[in-house]
């Protein structure tokens, strides 16, 4: 059947009502909108989810090279209080903290609740089923930037209370360097608390994501569009409560 010129002025019509209303677009002719190739980018300025579209993306570097002691010492007293890192974190995050000497060596205390899990978890020093997790993994921000930094901001992040919290060790452990993309907190009311912290701490030290990475980062703050980045990380600042999702 020929397609004549009353056909094709009906057609031409058709596409310009179309894009008249809005109709139209790349995305309807492929039947796939934003979300699900990967999650909608924006969001409100200062929330988590706009800020995951300020961070670069690049895959990720090769792991050669990496030793725990390129990030310092472990635990060192980086804000001069007499204190260790792990000690500090302890302090801010556990409940009923007992200490040894000073009020610097914390012996005993709960985590209530672990943020990972949403259980209550005992902590006894040297005894313990409490870590304290790098959100951003040092061995993730070694493949993702870190390898060409100097030795001192890599200090800097390995003790920054922002990317620290005390967790359970048995996910903590499960977890290793992963990122979103491959690890997120068994505790689904936790996540969108703990992705905001990835990107903050990913945003602040100019760390790269994968494309995947991005992907999940956006997925799980797509549900909670309004979720803050967190503060610039006091060790007396709590590190955020558990949301019903």
């Amino acid at each position: 059947m020929r397609f004549g010129v009353t056909g094709r002025r009906a057609a031409a019509h058709a596409v310009v009502l179309a894009v008249a209303l809005g109709g139209l677009t790349a995305c309807d002719v492929d039947g796939k909108d934003g979300a699900e190739k990967g999650g909608a980018p924006g969001g409100r300025a200062g929330t988590a989810l706009a800020a995951v579209d300020s961070l670069t993306v690049k895959g990720r570097a090769p792991k050669t090279g990496y030793e725990r002691a390129r990030f310092g010492s472990a635990w060192a007293d980086t804000d001069s209080n007499g204190c260790g890192t792990r000690d500090d974190i302890l302090k801010r995050d556990l409940k009923d903290v007992r200490f040894r000497g000073g009020g610097c060596v914390v012996t005993a205390g709960k985590l209530a609740p672990d943020p990972y899990t949403g259980k209550d978890v005992t902590f006894t020093r040297g005894r313990s089923r409490v870590d304290i997790d790098h959100v951003v993994a040092l061995s993730d921000a070694w493949q993702k930037g870190a390898q060409r930094w100097d030795a001192s901001k890599r200090i800097a992040l390995a003790n920054d209370p922002l990317n620290l919290l005390a967790v359970d060790a048995g996910p903590n452990r499960g977890k290793g360097d992963g990122d979103t993309a491959t690890w997120l907190p068994p505790d689904k009311g936790y996540r969108c608390t703990y992705v905001a912290r990835q990107v903050a701490v990913k945003k602040k030290y100019e760390l790269s994501v994968t494309g995947a990475e991005r992907d999940a980062m956006r997925r799980v703050l797509s549900g909670c569009p309004e979720e803050r980045l967190p503060g610039g990380g006091n060790p007396t600042q709590a590190p955020g409560r558990f949301r019903a999702r």
